[in-house]
């Protein structure tokens, strides 16, 4: 078919707008997906229904499940649905939880230490998303912090931590955007630039200890410490896989710990072999060069068959045991994968309407102008666009050339533009309901998705906000560090304001109470 009537226009941002919208009033996620990828069809075929029954079915959900690095992902995900299942059963999520609440004695610590065992998995968000939230469900729960609340830092160690992580799958992307030979420095030098990134981890830290949630979330703490109720609204995919959970009780943290350590080191092989680390190049230029789609599944398949044999010589469990894993653990993914499939097939509704070319067009046409505010024009740019398209690299793909050869005229610019352009993108990865990113944060909880959305949004956006204020100031000083210092100072001010709000939440004391090391 020819280029639509509507390609590159306004109309491109419906869809994607649609899907949004309806997600968070009708709090259904699937029905609104697959309303926004038929609105898209509808835009680019008219009123012609064999186009737009080709459109949906042809270039949307047929095409996601056979474009080779989504199916690369899905596999990732079965897998990794597998080992979770094995930790499981094998009594050592169960142990770790035992173990962990002996040791963690406040509500605080509980969710310090889920925030840095996001940040210590930084290799890549998917993998982050999925292990965190396994290990720690068991502390956070004894402590009554909200399914929603784990979702959300679990989703903000995810991609706001890779981004700023020189070795990880998203440094890889990057670098693929940058000229040759520039790609792993250019990302170090954007790190103290990247302020959407460390703001977050100033937020959820100052969250923690500042003991209070506003907005959406303060309803679900509120309803998980007072009445003891996790969820708020009830999931039923949530209550079964939290069902698949309980594990046998002979398990040890070892069982838990072994897993984990190997599919950390597995998948960073897989990474790094993609990118040719054993034909000789160097581990970083590797990991730049990486297929992370390849190199995560082929490290997690290498993983599970380690932890079988691991499992099956330590007797915990059964050889037929772990077989019985295997659909288990694929049934507890359907869920992120149908969300995740339409997910992909709405943005290849929006890619054939031009919404790439649509926001280049708004670029292009904005270098004229003071050259201050470029950076923070970028930045909100990237949000919008990442937001409503639910990917972060396709913006890096869009914006980060757009940005170098602004940075052509403007070299004294070049750092604070391209880290304005991956902060933003981040920031849409980070709370748009359609990213990959923020399915498996939900997944990952075991929180219903819109729960997760609304509750995280606001959070997300303050953020968003404070950061660019710091773009503003970054395009007229040489130096990140006063863009930072302002940019935390503010950020810490307003969340001491909205603490003083009413209808804000404040952690009671008696929430802080560890019945399991009493």
């Amino acid at each position: 078919m020819d280029t639509p009537a509507l390609y590159a226009t306004a109309w491109a941002v419906l869809p994607p707008l649609i899907a949004i919208v309806l997600a968070l009033i009708t709090k259904e996620v699937y029905s609104s997906l697959f309303l926004g990828v038929l609105v898209g069809a509808v835009l680019y075929a008219g009123a012609d229904f064999d186009g737009v029954l080709n459109h949906v079915l042809q270039d949307g959900l047929i095409a996601s499940l056979t474009d080779g690095w989504n199916v690369g992902i899905l596999i990732f995900l079965v897998i990794l649905g597998i080992i979770v299942a094995l930790m499981n059963l094998s009594g050592g999520s169960k142990a770790f939880g035992a173990w962990a609440l002996r040791r963690v004695r406040t509500r605080v610590a509980a969710e310090v230490a889920t925030v840095l065992l996001g940040i210590v998995i930084f290799v890549d968000d998917y993998f982050n998303c999925l292990t965190v939230g396994s290990v720690m469900k068991p502390v956070t729960d004894e402590f009554k912090v909200s399914r929603a609340k784990l979702a959300y830092i679990i989703d903000a160690t995810a991609a706001p931590v890779c981004i700023i992580a020189p070795v990880s799958s998203w440094a890889a992307a990057v670098s693929s955007f940058a000229g040759e030979g520039e790609g792993i420095s250019l990302f170090i030098r954007c790190i103290p630039y990247n302020f959407y990134a460390l703001f977050t981890l100033v937020m959820m830290f100052a969250l923690i200890f500042m003991k209070f949630d506003y907005a959406n979330m303060s309803q679900y703490e509120r309803n998980a410490i007072e009445n003891g109720d996790l969820f708020t609204i009830e999931d039923a995919n949530a209550a079964t896989a939290d069902a698949a959970e309980q594990g046998s009780d002979k398990g040890t943290v070892l069982d838990l710990v072994f897993p984990v350590i190997v599919l950390v080191i597995s998948c960073v092989l897989g990474m790094v072999y993609t990118g040719g680390f054993f034909d000789g190049a160097g581990f970083v230029t590797a990991f730049s060069d990486s297929d992370a789609s390849i190199g995560l599944s082929m490290g997690a398949l290498v993983a599970l068959v380690i932890i079988i044999a691991y499992y099956t010589i330590r007797r915990t469990i059964s050889f037929n045991d772990c077989m019985s894993c295997i659909p288990e653990g694929m049934k507890a993914m359907v869920p992120p994968i149908l969300v995740l499939t339409l997910a992909w097939s709405l943005k290849a509704m929006t890619d054939s309407l031009g919404l790439a070319d649509f926001v280049s067009g708004l670029v292009e046409g904005m270098s004229g102008a003071a050259v201050g505010v470029i950076p923070a024009a970028l930045f909100l740019i990237a949000c919008v666009l990442a937001f409503a398209s639910g990917t972060s690299w396709g913006t890096f793909g869009i914006l980060i050339p757009l940005g170098l050869a602004i940075t052509e005229s403007h070299p004294e610019l070049s750092t604070p533009i391209i880290a304005a352009c991956m902060a933003g993108a981040v920031y849409g990865d980070h709370c748009s309901p359609i990213s990959d990113t923020t399915i498996m944060a939900s997944a990952g909880a075991n929180c219903n998705h819109v729960s997760h959305v609304s509750t995280q949004l606001p959070y997300a956006t303050t953020v968003a906000a404070v950061s660019a204020i710091s773009y503003v100031i970054a395009g007229f000083v040489s130096s990140p560090v006063i863009p930072l210092i302002v940019g935390v100072v503010l950020l810490l001010g307003t969340l001491f304001v909205l603490r003083g709000r009413e209808g804000s939440y404040r952690v009671p004391e008696s929430a802080n109470v560890n019945r399991a090391a009493e």
